[in-house]
C-alpha cells in the first residue's frame, strides 16, 4: 500500500515516548529526500556519461562503476565526490546538476520537521552526503532551514557506519544518546548508533519510491513521517 493510500489511523509502527526525547538526528538522503536520485544518478547516469568520455560501451562503463564503487561501499571515500571526480576523471557535482531535477523531498518530510521544530526539540541533520551533494539538495529544496546544525560526516572524517562517528559527533554537538531518536535507511548506521546508545531508532521502509519497500531487519520501520510525529506544544 502506498504512503498516498493508507489510512492515517492506522500506523504502522509503535508510537515513540516523545517525553524521552529532546534531540532528534535526521538523514538526507533515503530518509528526507527520496533515494531515486542517487540510484538513477549513479546507476545510470554517471555510468552513461563515462562511457561517452572515455569511448567505452555503457554496459563496460555500467560494470566498471559498479565495481569501483562495491570496493569501497560504507567507508567515507564512498560518499566523497573528490573522490569520485579524480577516480572517474568526470566533473561529479557537474553532472549532480544536469538531473538535480530528480531531487524530491519524501512526502510528509517537511510538515514533520516543521513538527519537530514547533516541539522545541533540537533538530540536526546528519548525513553522510559530501558537502557538495549537500549544498546541491539544500539548494533544490529548501529543507535546510528546519535544522539547528547541518552535519557531514566529512566534517568529522569518518562515515556515520564506521567506529567512532557517534561518540565524534557527541564531542562536537553533546546530545545525549539516551535521548536522542535517529531515523535513517541504512542499517549499518543504525546498527552502529544502537551500538552507541542512541536509544531511539527508526528505519525507512521505502527510501526510493521508484522501487519495493525493503526489510528493515531488527528495526522499526516506518512508511512515512506522520506515524512519528511528535506532539504539539
Amino acid at each position: 500500500m502506498s504512503a498516498m493510500s493508507r489510512n492515517d489511523d492506522l500506523p504502522r509502527s509503535p508510537a515513540l515516548d516523545w517525553a524521552r526525547i529532546s534531540t532528534v538526528l535526521l538523514d538526507m538522503d533515503g530518509t528526507l529526500l527520496d533515494l531515486h536520485f542517487d540510484n538513477y544518478f549513479w546507476l545510470e547516469h554517471v555510468p552513461r556519461r563515462l562511457a561517452q568520455a572515455r569511448g567505452m560501451d555503457e554496459a563496460e562503463a555500467h560494470a566498471f562503476v559498479r565495481e569501483r564503487t562495491a570496493a569501497v561501499r560504507g567507508r567515507l571515500v564512498w560518499y566523497c565526490l573528490d573522490y569520485w571526480s579524480r577516480e572517474l576523471d568526470l566533473d561529479i557535482v557537474a553532472l549532480k546538476r544536469e538531473v538535480m531535477h530528480l531531487i524530491a523531498v519524501h512526502q510528509h518530510a517537511e510538515a514533520f520537521l516543521a513538527a519537530l521544530r514547533e516541539s522545541g526539540r533540537r533538530v540536526m541533520l546528519v548525513t553522510n552526503a559530501h558537502r557538495g551533494s549537500l549544498d546541491l539538495k539544500l539548494e533544490r529544496t529548501g529543507i535546510g532551514a528546519h535544522f539547528h546544525r547541518l552535519v557531514s560526516a566529512h566534517d568529522l572524517g569518518r562515515a556515520k557506519e564506521e567506529p567512532g562517528f557517534w561518540e565524534a559527533l557527541r564531542v562536537r554537538e553533546g546530545y545525549a544518546p539516551g535521548e536522542t531518536l535517529l531515523v535513517d535507511d541504512n542499517l549499518d548506521v543504525l546498527r552502529s548508533a544502537r551500538d552507541f546508545g542512541i536509544a531511539h531508532l527508526r528505519a525507512v521502509r521505502r527510501p526510493d519510491t521508484r522501487r519495493s519497500e525493503v526489510d528493515t531487519g531488527e528495526f522499526v520501520g516506518i512508511e512515512d513521517f506522520r506515524e512519528l510525529e511528535p506532539p504539539r506544544k
